[in-house]
């Protein structure tokens, strides 16, 4: 029989928005609740940004691109749940926003597939500063409005994640308990602690005619 192929569980989102800090913990909470094996693949653009002291220029994004696909792969063979620290879409709407260039799309939006669900983090967080990978606050917005595009365009699942500290994690693990439940066999606590979540009535998420418009949540969100 063939071997299952991994669960990857992709984070996405506009710089500042908590990816880097939430893929390892979801991957932690993954494996204990869950009790499969789970790794977390982190942004390879931090470590080629860090490693040369300056950003990519365009014909330098295919690459990037590509080796990120093949660390999220190389975990995947050796682990039930892969967690991924960004993916190959992220690149590709770089790529369309700071060069207009939407080579990298295509190939980008067929390799996100191969994601059982795609954790979109929200702009709920302040920006900070954080070297030579950040371009300011300005940029959140058009990023973030970029990837709902792409994935409702090409009908690629997809959550939100949102909230500050615990419940930003409680958000991501709502997402996945389900995904879980059919592709593991997991421990019972993952799955407890999901209905005991969802009996709650007043934890659950707001709905409006227009959710999947960031600016109606975004208004929602601040209260406005």
């Amino acid at each position: 029989m063939a071997e299952r192929a991994a669960l990857v569980i992709a984070l996405l989102g506009a710089e500042s928005t908590g990816k880097t800090a939430l893929a390892p913990l979801l991957a932690d909470a993954i494996a204990d609740l869950a009790g499969v094996r789970t790794a977390w693949v982190p942004e390879h653009l931090r470590a080629w940004c860090d490693e040369r002291g300056r950003t990519p220029r365009a014909d330098e994004q295919a690459a990037i691109a590509a080796t990120q696909a093949a660390a999220i792969e190389h975990a995947a063979r050796a682990h039930e749940v892969v967690v991924c620290d960004t993916t190959p879409l992220a690149t590709a709407v770089y790529s369309r926003l700071l060069f207009g260039d939407d080579a990298l799309v295509a190939q980008a939006v067929a390799w996100q597939r191969r994601c059982a669900v795609t954790l979109l983090t929200a702009l709920d967080l302040p920006w900070v500063a954080d070297g030579h990978q950040r371009d300011g606050p300005h940029v959140r917005e058009p990023v973030d409005d970029a990837l709902r595009q792409l994935l409702a365009a090409h009908r690629l699942p997809w959550a939100l994640v949102s909230g500050h500290g615990a419940a930003r994690l409680d958000s991501a693990l709502d997402a996945v308990a389900p995904l879980l439940r059919g592709a593991v066999a997991p421990r019972d606590g993952l799955f407890t602690r999901l209905a005991s979540r969802n009996a709650d009535v007043s934890a659950r998420a707001w709905r409006c005619e227009r959710c999947d418009d960031p600016e109606c949540e975004r208004r929602l969100r601040a209260g406005r």
